[in-house]
């Protein structure tokens, strides 16, 4: 008797932009895939490789902060330095698959599959891209992570903003936005694009309650929801978030993770977790533009994951957790000292970043991005992360993931001066203007 194995049911077509329909596989990179996967025996004169020997490199030797290494060299090295098929390298694909099953425990896990990309931003591209066309809306938390405007902007779609409060979306908003929106008749929205575990830039966390009702929502609106989560692990709450991707019953989560963030952002590694047609979708993309991500990273990060197992990576993310929430608490005191009566701000409860809202300041974008330089700081203007840039905004995002104590001390303090310039400025121009 046959195991019943529970299959997605969605019809995809309706998600997919045309030109991602159109999209054909190129013969030399399914003959790749082919190669990899074809038994020992089987002579390949198919492909365009280049010949290992010619490669300069012999040898590469990795230790880990451990004091564990490990050494590429020979067949292996030059397997870390060859083409290998679009959707990743084939060890590293299996045991991310084996990672997000134990991280996630998905259901319909049977029905999806993972590819490998060039970093969270490269994965974000690809997925929209093969969602979004010319037209479109699209669902963001307003304020939004900006890189992800930068995908959407030539396609010329309509952001439609879902306010945040101190915890995230509400998605008594989200409803009311939906509801008077099919209302009025307007074009609905087809995926809706979030960080639902340290938004970039507010640092908030969504409850399991609000996950629950907002994927309740997309299957009740038909839209698909992006998560693009490389703060997964580094939140600072009691309790682990469970990911949108493990609430996923009909296959509507397109879950974006990355390694930039808990590995090196210099190994531009991400992957994408979805049902296996919107999979295909970003491996034929993948084909016609960059063929895979780097396999010498892939390698790279294949032999981490085997030396150290589920396990100890999860020891490694309690690590780095406990390191940036350190650096939270450390920059929330220094704000408190410096920016006493001039800002306001929220313990962010994951992520990178400290939202500042400035009192008695409209837009902070000349401030910060003029003169703030010229005083020594550097932070992000807050208009820059709103779903219109256009429009003043009072904040700023200030990160606290790599400058050292004495930095942000001193940082924090040229801001406080910067402030005070402004409010002086601004009260000057206002006179002036009587």
């Amino acid at each position: 008797m046959h195991k019943y194995v529970p299959q997605i049911k969605m019809d995809y077509s309706h998600f997919k932009t045309d030109v991602s329909k159109r999209r054909r596989s190129a013969a030399t990179r399914e003959l790749t895939k082919i190669a990899y996967a074809a038994p020992h025996n089987v002579i390949s004169l198919a492909e365009g490789m280049p010949n290992e020997e010619t490669f300069p490199f012999v040898e590469m030797r990795v230790k880990l902060n451990d004091g564990s290494s490990f050494v590429l060299e020979g067949e292996e090295l030059g397997a870390a330095l060859q083409y290998i098929p679009s959707q990743g390298y084939p060890l590293l694909l299996q045991a991310m698959r084996e990672f997000q099953r134990k991280a996630h425990s998905p259901p319909l896990w049977e029905s999806r599959d993972i590819v490998v990309v060039s970093g969270g931003q490269d994965g974000l591209s690809k997925a929209l891209e093969a969602i979004i066309g010319p037209g479109d809306p699209v669902l963001v938390q307003d304020p939004f992570y900006p890189g992800a405007g930068v995908v959407i902007a030539p396609h010329l779609v309509e952001l439609i903003p879902v306010v945040q409060d101190d915890f995230g979306i509400d998605p008594i908003g989200l409803r009311e936005t939906l509801r008077s929106r099919r209302y009025s008749g307007k074009k609905m929205p087809k995926i809706m694009y979030i960080n639902a575990t340290g938004a970039n830039p507010t640092g908030t966390v969504l409850s399991l309650e609000r996950r629950k009702e907002i994927y309740r929502i997309a299957c009740e609106y038909n839209f698909l929801i992006l998560d693009d989560d490389p703060y997964h692990f580094m939140y600072f709450t009691e309790e682990a978030p469970k990911s949108f991707l493990s609430l996923d019953t009909e296959g509507r989560v397109i879950r974006l993770d990355s390694f930039s963030k808990v590995l090196s952002s210099g190994l531009r590694l991400g992957f994408i977790t979805a049902a296996a047609p919107l999979v295909a979708s970003i491996e034929l993309h993948m084909q016609s533009s960059h063929l895979h991500a780097p396999t010498l990273s892939q390698v790279i990060a294949y032999k981490l994951l085997k030396i150290w197992g589920y396990e100890k990576m999860m020891e490694h993310f309690r690590r780095i957790r406990l390191f940036y929430k350190q650096r939270r608490d450390l920059i929330a005191g220094l704000a408190k000292k410096h920016l006493h009566g001039l800002a306001e701000f929220s313990l962010p409860s994951a992520g990178f970043f400290l939202w500042i809202k400035v009192w008695g300041i409209k837009d902070t974008w000349k401030m910060v991005m003029q003169r703030g330089v010229t005083h020594g700081v550097l932070m992000a203007p807050g208009a820059a992360f709103m779903a219109d840039p256009s429009q003043p905004c009072n904040a700023i995002r200030a990160s606290f993931a790599k400058a050292s104590y004495e930095e942000m001390d001193l940082a924090l303090e040229r801001l406080a001066i910067l402030i005070r310039e402004e409010l002086v400025l601004g009260d000057s121009i206002t006179d002036s203007e009587i």
